[in-house]
């Protein structure tokens, strides 16, 4: 279990914004309650905040309002069952899966990327939601993969590779990011993430290539941007990646501030990595759709069963 340093927790928090939660407490009569949600998000860092939305329609309402706290617990790429046990109607979501009390006392869920176990700071209705505030009190993370869902699909480095695999002018990047600071190289156009064509390689074997060449230790993570490049007719895929200490085999960690991409000549790219810097800051991330002068960022779909 990590303590509550503040940068480690901002940390933690920009990681796992994107992922699947499982959002975990007791009922009146102490036994454990959850649901599957995709509204998990940062609100404070001093104090440590952060919120879910939950359903006014949940038979969970009345338990977790009145609550003394709750648990989020972010879901690695392997729990795609725990996410859709979690979000039906299921007697006993618990049966299936191993969990134990957190150090507040709410159920964390074993083999999750990340858990924050959370004293409730305040309720505040919205609309057909509920909105639950809790106080971070105990949390870890590790390096294990995030289980992401967006365009109404669940998203993983291995589904994304499955899905884009098959486009021979597809350019992968890794956004290599590391305590507010992303790795950029010096390439063809300038600075720019590490990246390279897909060739007959596959996504997954080339964004591992990518990673490899850094001499970093780097979990590949959610697919953060793609993006069409039709002034050279390539697709760009960018995968947003978590690096462990170390210095690189070759390139620099610049501040995730845009006065840092002044030398990334590429427009799209240097789009990217401002939306980066801001997102890093809030703590809420998105993917992006489009091509190198248009397009949207997609939010991760909210949730609450």
């Amino acid at each position: 279990m990590t303590q509550l340093d503040s940068r480690a927790l901002r940390n933690a928090f920009g990681t796992f914004m994107t992922g699947v939660t499982v959002v975990t407490s007791h009922d009146p009569g102490r036994n454990p309650i959850g649901f599957t949600a995709n509204s998990f998000t940062s609100v404070s860092i001093d104090p440590p905040l952060v919120l879910v939305c939950l359903a006014n329609s949940s038979r969970n309402y009345k338990a977790l309002t009145s609550a003394d706290g709750f648990a989020v617990n972010v879901l690695s790429e392997s729990q795609i069952e725990v996410s859709n046990t979690f979000a039906r109607p299921v007697e006993d979501r618990f049966a299936s899966v191993e969990w134990r009390p957190g150090p507040v006392g709410s159920p964390v869920i074993e083999g999750v990327s990340a858990w924050f176990d959370c004293a409730m700071h305040k309720t505040v209705d919205a609309g057909d939601h509920v909105i639950l505030i809790g106080e971070v009190k105990a949390f870890d993370s590790t390096t294990s993969a995030g289980l992401g869902y967006a365009r109404g699909a669940y998203v993983t480095p291995a589904t994304a590779s499955g899905a884009l695999s098959q486009n021979t002018d597809l350019i992968v990047s890794a956004l290599i990011e590391r305590e507010g600071h992303v790795l950029l190289v010096e390439g063809e156009q300038g600075l720019a993430p590490p990246e390279a064509a897909v060739g007959s390689r596959g996504v997954s074997a080339t964004l591992n290539r990518l990673i490899g060449a850094t001499g970093l230790s780097v979990e590949p993570g959610f697919v953060y941007s793609v993006f069409e490049d039709a002034t050279h007719k390539r697709q760009h895929i960018a995968f947003l990646c978590q690096a462990a200490a170390g210095a690189p085999g070759k390139g620099v960690f610049q501040p995730l501030e845009p006065t840092s991409f002044g030398a990334v000549s590429n427009p799209a790219i240097r789009v990217m990595l401002e939306r980066l810097a801001q997102e890093s800051q809030l703590g809420d991330f998105g993917i992006y759709y489009g091509d190198q002068n248009k397009g949207e960022v997609r939010p991760i779909i909210r949730g609450g069963l």
